[in-house]
């Protein structure tokens, strides 16, 4: 592509480069290809160049070029749970079909991104949480035209390099255990709030007491689906009781503790074919936090290890919440 002044009577054909004022006749905007009638009102003007850009041979136009990469990389809609929206000045959207969490081949995406700078895509972060009709993903060809071998290569980089992961799980309760002068069950709307933000509901939580076997029987006693665990009193080590009565009922725990604050003590477990999460306090709140990306990907059916939990705490120094019993500032050091 050639970018830059011409003549006016030179520029049928070509690109205009950047809007231009005719007066009283109006304005001509960027982005028009110029015919003749252009020129005319352009030297009417006065005008005797304009900044324009012309096509090479083997350029593809910004919108031709956004599409095809739209394409290469949502071949599959309905599969991959995306709307791709018209391309406009080179600009193409990704959008999710409802709720879940996008699921990204970095690698690929990364290198979509290497192969010329006027090929743009830019995503939220892997498993970043979508609701309906969120910005997956936007394409962007910033110039007006790329080469088509650049472009065919980003095409073949890019191939099914990102989905959306609908919510699988069918149903979750939630339990809660109670301690003399604890919060009982504050909070409960909070996580109803989140199961809700996956078209899925929260019947009314299950209240015990706080310890250990009754917490295992009332685990026996749970339906099929994810089991949501808040404890009265904070989880503090993997043999506390709320992960003894997961092990109790013949579960086990994967995971206890997390490098995301809010949410350190958060734990991950299974019993039999249902996963289990041991909520941190800080769930109580609607503010993000750490137990926030594990059950999104919980309830979409993303395995969650414990190598992929360590991995969040990078990222993971999240908004405090004032309302915690021992926020980050504030108190003097030990």
């Amino acid at each position: 592509m050639k970018f830059g002044p011409v003549a006016v009577s030179q520029a049928a054909g070509a690109i205009l480069a950047h809007s231009v004022s005719l007066g009283a006749a109006g304005r001509l905007r960027k982005g028009r290809v110029l015919d003749a009638d252009d020129l005319a009102a352009l030297e009417q003007a006065g005008l005797a160049e304009v900044i324009v850009a012309r096509l090479d041979a083997e350029d593809v136009i910004e919108d031709d070029a956004a599409r095809a990469l739209a394409t290469a990389l949502v071949p599959d809609p309905g599969a991959q749970h995306l709307r791709v929206t018209d391309a406009f000045t080179g600009r193409v959207n990704l959008l999710a079909e409802g709720p879940g969490v996008a699921v990204l081949d970095v690698a690929a995406l990364e290198q979509v991104n290497r192969v010329h700078p006027m090929i743009t895509l830019a995503t939220v972060a892997p498993y970043q949480q979508m609701a309906a009709g969120g910005m997956v993903a936007t394409i962007k060809i910033i110039s007006y035209a790329v080469p088509r071998a650049a472009l065919d290569e980003a095409c073949a980089r890019a191939q099914r390099a990102l989905r959306l992961a609908p919510p699988v799980v069918q149903a979750a309760e939630l339990i809660i255990t109670e301690i003399p002068g604890g919060a009982g069950t504050k909070g409960a709307k909070a996580i109803a709030d989140r199961v809700a933000a996956f078209d899925l509901m929260l019947p009314p939580p299950t209240v015990i007491a706080h310890d250990a076997d009754t917490l295992s029987k009332a685990l026996d006693a749970a339906g099929d689906g994810l089991i949501l665990i808040l404890t009265g009193s904070a989880t503090s080590d993997v043999d506390d009781v709320a992960p003894a009565a997961v092990r109790m009922a013949g579960g086990q725990v994967m995971r206890f503790g997390m490098p995301v604050d809010p949410g350190n003590l958060l734990f991950l477990g299974q019993l039999g074919a249902r996963p289990v999460i041991g909520l941190p306090g800080c769930a109580r709140s609607p503010a993000l936090n750490g137990a926030d990306w594990v059950l999104a990907r919980v309830l979409c059916g993303i395995d969650v290890t414990g190598e992929d939990i360590a991995a969040m705490g990078v990222g993971g120094l999240l908004k405090e919440i004032p309302t915690r019993p021992q926020p980050r500032a504030g108190r003097k050091p030990r």
